[in-house]
């Protein structure tokens, strides 16, 4: 929310995984903002938020986007896309747990499973 203003997104994709949908999800809420911001992205994926926190990312573009197993990472173009808009913005990545009656965790689950609804 910015200056009292709510917006919801949602979507789905076929033949996904979950991991995919997380990034994605990160991507496409900071792909809405128009100028540079601060932000704070609540995710209950811990795979996002500690590709951050913990400076994953940073280790596997200095390792040629190969990770501590030296085996290629995973969605390498969504993660460098994500890297890209956390350049623009400051963005904070805050751990909230899954399932635990967060207000805001709750309702993305409910856009989520609206969504899968309409991609089958």
């Amino acid at each position: 929310m910015c200056d009292d203003v709510k917006k919801e997104i949602s979507g789905g994709k076929r033949d996904t995984t979950n991991n995919v949908m997380e990034i994605t999800a990160v991507i496409e809420g900071l792909k809405l903002l128009k100028y540079p911001c601060e932000v704070e992205v609540y995710s209950d994926s811990a795979y996002v938020v500690n590709a951050f926190n913990q400076k994953w990312i940073d280790g596997w573009k200095k390792n040629g986007w190969k990770n501590s197993s030296k085996d290629e990472v995973k969605n390498r173009e969504l993660w460098e896309e994500l890297d890209k808009l956390t350049s623009i913005h400051s963005v904070k990545f805050i751990k909230v747990k899954g399932h635990a009656d967060n207000e805001f965790n709750n309702r993305c689950d409910e856009l989520a499973r609206n969504a899968i609804k309409f991609k089958q």
